[in-house]
């Protein structure tokens, strides 16, 4: 800030810095529909999850469900796992995480770094997707253990009030301009959390899905997929949260699509994103040129790329599973530059 008396402000906890994410204009068009990304990578941890995970924690304890110096076990694939890990130690309850090897391997790092206990259900090696198979036995763990809470993130209805803020940022920040608001589907906490309060405030908001191809929420075919933290997989139930009455479109993005998006926006813009947040942005870019003028469209970016340096922006790892494609990073790199101003402060606006 200009003021030389400006002090940042003094906080004890960690999840006092959760909120307040800025939004990043990625795009406009000539006719001044523009996409705008709400960067939830600011939280800490560097994911929106962490706004859920302590709502769960925060309901369970009103509800009696988690008494002082109990334990917290969630099925994860890493963003949910890291910001229950950070509220189990600021509550003063151990955290288990129960993971497969599909999920990046700095989101395991980070959780184990922060004190989490991670139990595997698959073996080394075995990349398999493997949330079912998570899900049944972090219940049952919680089952046998005294003292225990199974979050449940995909079920738990605080999953969803945990987002509610997100709405409130956005209506004050754009004065209740918002036409679209478009995000991941994963539990389907955060885009329908987000846009059923959203929608309250701006009725006529429309709110579109995205979804992996292979993922089956929005229907069949069903595949692998490598895009981590989003998406319902074959065997695995639809969560709770997937309101289909509040989507008003759901779309389908290809791991390809996806990864390409992250590299290309890393590329022209410095801003690093996840994976599936590449997926999302993909689809956005795509809509874009044909919204009508004024439109403003909000993305939700759920995560950063930080934790994907050995996944979608290693060269090797993408070449080894065929999904870099040198084309399409091409094409959306194109559309970047065509739709992408400059910021005022540049030399190519100040020439």
């Amino acid at each position: 800030m200009d003021d030389p008396l400006y002090r940042p402000p003094i906080v004890r906890q960690v999840s006092e810095l959760i909120g307040a994410t800025p939004l990043f204009e990625l795009c406009r068009t000539d006719g001044d529909a523009r996409l705008l990304l709400k960067l939830e990578q600011f939280n800490p941890t560097g994911t929106a999850k962490i706004r859920m995970a302590r709502q769960m924690v925060i309901d369970a304890e009103e509800r009696g469900l988690l008494r002082p110096g109990g334990r917290i076990i969630e099925s994860t694939s890493g963003n949910t796992g890291l910001g229950l890990a950070v509220v189990a130690a600021e509550r003063g309850y151990t955290f288990t995480a129960v993971v497969d090897h599909h999920a990046a391997v700095d989101k395991l790092r980070a959780m184990k770094a922060l004190g989490a206990e991670l139990v595997y259900v698959a073996a080394d090696g075995d990349e398999e997707l493997a949330t079912a198979a998570r899900e049944e036995l972090a219940e049952k763990m919680a089952a046998e253990s005294d003292n225990a809470y199974f979050t449940e993130q995909h079920n738990n209805p605080a999953n969803g009030v945990g987002y509610h803020p997100v709405a409130h940022e956005l209506h004050a920040a754009l004065q209740g301009r918002i036409d679209i608001l478009i995000g991941a589907v994963g539990t389907g906490g955060g885009l329908f959390g987000t846009g059923r309060v959203l929608r309250e405030r701006v009725p006529g908001a429309r709110i579109i899905g995205v979804e992996p191809k292979g993922s089956i929420a929005f229907g069949p075919p069903a595949h692998d997929y490598y895009q981590s933290g989003t998406g319902t997989p074959e065997g695995a139930t639809i969560g709770a949260m997937v309101d289909y009455d509040l989507l008003d479109e759901g779309a389908k993005v290809g791991d390809v699509e996806a990864f390409a998006t992250a590299r290309a926006v890393a590329r022209r813009t410095g801003l690093l994103l996840g994976g599936s947040a590449g997926g999302v942005v993909y689809e956005a870019l795509a809509r874009l040129s044909a919204l009508p003028p004024g439109t403003t469209m909000v993305a939700l970016i759920n995560d950063g790329g930080e934790k994907y340096m050995d996944t979608v922006f290693d060269d090797d790892w993408m070449a080894t599973r065929d999904l870099r494609d040198p084309q399409v990073e091409c094409e959306v790199e194109e559309l970047l530059i065509k739709l992408r101003r400059p910021a005022p402060d540049t030399p190519q606006e100040r020439t």
